[in-house]
């Protein structure tokens, strides 16, 4: 039977009765996810220590699966000041054996970067084995979460659970640890899951506690078709896959899925010596909060991502081919959505504070809404595809410095095509960056409207080299513009 969420001990755990309120897993609990996190429930707000252990132990053998070592920081929390280095000098290599913590140290090389530096906690997710740094432990109000390693947890086992005195510590000073006759002791489920359709639930009542695990047990390229059900909650996980085909991750409710984690690009930089950007087969970036990477065929419905984090920090990361994301939220900084490869988007809100869109497309938004405080994307599509097309779209603009789009030069092709579309404190010229030559750009627009009267949009000023499509001259562009396939080269709709 599977265990509720807490459990209140009383004196059971710590041996007072001040002692902390409830814990997840509850003592003696069964059936338990091997994904799970470890969650503490205080009577007031904990402070996380700079130094102690906590561990996860193997009951029968009584040898310790999991540390983690709380004097080693999360992770960087300043830019790292070097030269740009240069891109990886071949292509990185997706078909590798698939590694985790249990079978690799977390850091080792997967590609032309080096070592990854264990100056900061570090943890293998989706198989990326350079790993992640991460917060071993989350405090947000009087609830102290614990974050295992991934994957390291297995099933038909059972654990105990041991934490330094220090760790965790409250103003009442009345926590000490917890040791193996305090009794925080638990056991997982027999087996995994069968079927194709995957359970995930925050309150541990689902086949799995996080969407990372759920996406760890789907096989990797599988030609049969996968869904990943994510039951109302708080998810916060940083969430990497990869090579995963024909899966479906499906939120119960938009506003109730909530997955978010603290990422960016100064808590997981690029390598030292390897450059990351928006090309296939560069090396693979770490700084959003979900990542797809190299996957086909991956549809998201029905949820909300975000990072927490400002700066350079996607909520949602895409590379690959023939995405589809309907009735979903993404919220992040600069770069808040990137878009690598075919992707189409119904329904979908997408909020960030500049470049809030980055990538090289081809992106089909089709009656979504996007917010941004700086410009709503830099695309950097070659003429090898189309860029990002918007059609019956609402763009609303924050502050004073929203435009379309922005182009350094770079990008000669570089395509942004606004069909019917209501737009709402941008300014008047519109788009940024076209004096540094036109050459291929799109930069077009028909139609655009005021979002709050539904009249036509003054473009007058519009920046020179963009281009007002009109229905008498342009009506095979609009038709065409205005299909996905077209612009996709796939039916996102079959």
């Amino acid at each position: 039977m599977k265990q509720p969420i807490l459990f209140l001990l009383g004196v059971l755990l710590c041996g007072c009765a001040e002692a902390p309120q409830a814990f997840y897993p509850a003592p003696g609990a069964r059936e338990v996810a091997p994904d799970t996190r470890l969650t503490i429930h205080f009577r007031s707000e904990p402070a996380v220590g700079a130094g102690g252990m906590i561990r996860i132990w193997d009951a029968e053998t009584d040898t310790p699966v999991d540390s983690l070592d709380l004097s080693i920081p999360a992770g960087p929390a300043e830019p790292t000041k070097l030269p740009k280095p240069d891109y990886t000098p071949v292509p990185y290599d997706y078909d590798q054996p698939r590694h985790t913590n249990a079978t690799i140290r977390p850091g080792t090389p997967s590609g032309a970067a080096g070592p990854t530096s264990d100056r900061y906690q570090l943890t293998i997710i989706g198989g990326f084995t350079d790993a992640f740094h991460f917060h071993p432990v989350i405090v947000h109000g009087t609830k102290a979460e614990i974050y295992p390693h991934h994957n390291l947890l297995t099933y038909g086992r059972t654990y105990y659970v041991t934490i330094d005195d220090g760790v965790l510590t409250t103003s009442e000073n009345d926590f000490h640890g917890i040791d193996k006759s305090d009794g925080w002791r638990f056991s997982t489920r027999a087996s995994a899951p069968v079927g194709r359709r995957l359970v995930v639930s925050a309150d541990g009542t689902g086949d799995f506690h996080t969407v990372q695990g759920a996406l760890d047990f789907i096989p990797d390229h599988s030609d049969e078709p996968w869904t990943v059900f994510v039951r109302n909650g708080d998810y916060e996980e940083l969430v990497y896959s990869r090579n995963k085909s024909n899966v479906t991750i499906e939120g119960e409710s938009r506003e109730g899925v909530y997955i978010h984690y603290p990422n960016n690009e100064v808590f997981n930089p690029h390598p030292d010596d390897v450059a990351t950007n928006e090309w296939p087969g560069t090396f693979p970036s770490r700084r959003a909060a979900f990542m797809a990477d190299n996957c086909t065929d991956v549809t998201f419905r029905n949820l909300t991502i975000a990072t927490t984090l400002t700066g350079q920090a996607e909520g949602l990361l895409l590379m690959g081919e023939r995405y589809v994301l309907e009735h979903v939220t993404v919220r992040g900084s600069g770069d808040a959505l990137q878009a690598n490869g075919p992707v189409y988007l119904f329904d979908c809100l997408i909020e960030g504070h500049g470049d809030t869109i980055l990538g090289r497309g081809p992106a089909f938004f089709d009656r979504c809404t996007l917010i941004s405080r700086g410009p709503f994307m830099w695309i950097r599509n070659t003429e090898a595809n189309h860029g990002n097309v918007f059609v019956d779209c609402t763009l609303r603009g924050v502050g004073d410095g929203a435009v379309i789009a922005r182009t350094n030069g770079r990008y000669p092709h570089c395509e942004a095509v606004l069909l019917r579309c209501r737009l709402e404190n941008i300014r008047p010229e519109g788009w940024h960056g076209l004096e540094h030559g036109t050459f291929d750009v799109h930069y077009w627009e028909y139609d655009s409207r005021n979002l709050a009267d539904g009249t036509p949009v003054e473009v007058s000023q519009r920046a020179k080299g963009s281009r007002q499509l009109t229905a008498e001259r342009d009506s095979l562009t609009i038709r065409n513009y205005s299909d996905p396939a077209w612009v996709l080269g796939w039916d996102p709709k079959r």
